[in-house]
């Protein structure tokens, strides 16, 4: 590493570090219990827990084999398909909110036929679980898919010909092989889930108890009982380092 290299890197590093230090220093942190059992807090980080749970399960379950599809189609189009596949990587999240709202709304694309059937989706739970896996999503998808493009298929041509099946091969030579790369998956996935701001409140609204998530309610308490913001961020903060943390330990086991 260059020398001249080190400034920029201690002042990119006060960059990230700052911020969130100085959001520690707010902590009221004799009040920090009393704040946290709060009626509102307590719903608001029930929710979280449970949608994201949720969301993370059901990214698990589509953007594994949604992964394995890119990494082992080959097409001209397959550029395309996969960079509108990730696109809510970069997407801007209220943005995500409008998409699923004319997507699964009551006048939406879909949501016209849902809610004829007796179906509405928008501004419940299950739009707080659907907003949370669009944005989350992308994450399974590309660790899948960097973790197959990444490896040699040697072993699984060398368990075909022993005359394995396509699932026998998956289950017992590529996840085991893969099975860090998900991990990480899983991890970022089940964290972006967590702090799902803007596309929750575009599509699920802010009900106490049914949609309002805890970034919700720290924006909301925000205006009202900072202290209360402060210390529910606090909590998201530690999440969310705690998650970043096990997402990489696996990585650093991998052989050379």
């Amino acid at each position: 590493m260059p020398r001249w290299m080190v400034p920029l890197a201690l002042v990119g590093a006060a960059l990230l570090i700052v911020p969130l230090v100085a959001t520690v220093l707010r902590v009221s942190w004799g009040d920090l219990p009393a704040l946290l059992t709060t009626s509102s807090s307590l719903h608001a980080m029930g929710l979280s827990l449970r949608t994201a749970t949720i969301a993370t399960v059901a990214c698990t379950v589509m953007g594994v084999p949604l992964g394995f599809a890119l990494a082992s189609w080959n097409s001209r189009f397959q550029p395309v398909i996969r960079a509108t596949m990730l696109a809510p990587l970069v997407l801007p999240p209220v943005v995500g909110g409008l998409a699923l709202l004319y997507a699964f709304g009551r006048q939406g694309l879909l949501g016209q036929t849902l809610s004829a059937g007796g179906i509405d989706i928008a501004f419940t739970t299950t739009a707080v679980v659907i907003a949370q896996t669009f944005v989350a999503m992308p994450f399974m998808v590309l660790a899948t898919e960097s973790a197959l493009r990444a490896r040699s298929t040697h072993h699984e041509r060398v368990a075909g010909t022993l005359g394995a099946s396509r699932s026998r091969i998956l289950r017992t030579v590529t996840i085991p092989a893969i099975a860090p790369a998900l991990a990480t998956g899983v991890v970022l996935t089940f964290a972006r889930a967590l702090g799902e701001f803007g596309a929750t409140l575009t599509f699920a609204g802010s009900m106490e108890g049914v949609t309002r998530t805890l970034p919700l309610e720290i924006y909301l308490q925000r205006e009202s009982d900072t202290a209360a913001a402060v210390a529910l961020a606090v909590v998201l903060l530690a999440v969310a380092i705690a998650v970043v943390a096990l997402a990489y330990r696996p990585l650093g086991r991998r052989p050379a």
